[in-house]
């Protein structure tokens, strides 16, 4: 139920987040019947969870977490897999955690990644990914997040 809980408020955060910026639309003053009418603009998590992450693949003075990408370039490397969405007590989404490394899921860790560097790209009108500045050798070298963690 937990997990339930904390999907339901990621997928309202998520969806948020990109309606807000790409209408600027005050989420703070929309009611539950006009949100039902905006299904078509919101974001579910599950369509966001297990999703690829990929980098830009070197940290980049161009890069802003406010960059909007059409879908995934070319030039992309797919790095890790995306296993959950971080919430603040508040309700504020504040990054995400990876997988990254290992082969097979063995000798991989998961790590957060905060909001700053990572930008959502749709892959298709159902699927999501994310995209960061960081490479993979930045990324395994965070702090590894295990279930004790959360605890």
């Amino acid at each position: 139920m937990k997990n339930l809980t904390v999907s339901a408020v990621a997928l309202t955060l998520a969806g948020t987040a990109a309606f807000a910026e790409a209408h600027m639309t005050d989420f703070s003053k929309v009611d539950s019947m006009a949100m039902n009418e905006m299904r078509g603009d919101l974001i579910r998590t599950r369509d966001i969870t297990g999703g690829e992450i990929y980098t830009v693949n070197e940290a980049s003075d161009e890069w802003s977490p406010n960059t909007a990408y059409n879908g995934i370039d070319s030039g992309w490397n797919e790095i890790g897999e995306i296993e959950d969405i971080i919430l603040s007590k508040d309700g504020q989404m504040v990054g995400i955690v990876a997988e990254v490394g290992g082969f097979l899921d063995i000798g991989d860790k998961h790590v957060m990644i905060s909001v700053p560097d990572v930008n959502l790209v749709a892959v298709d009108d159902t699927t999501y990914a994310y995209v960061t500045r960081l490479n993979e050798e930045e990324l395994e070298a965070l702090p590894s997040v295990d279930e004790g963690f959360w605890d």
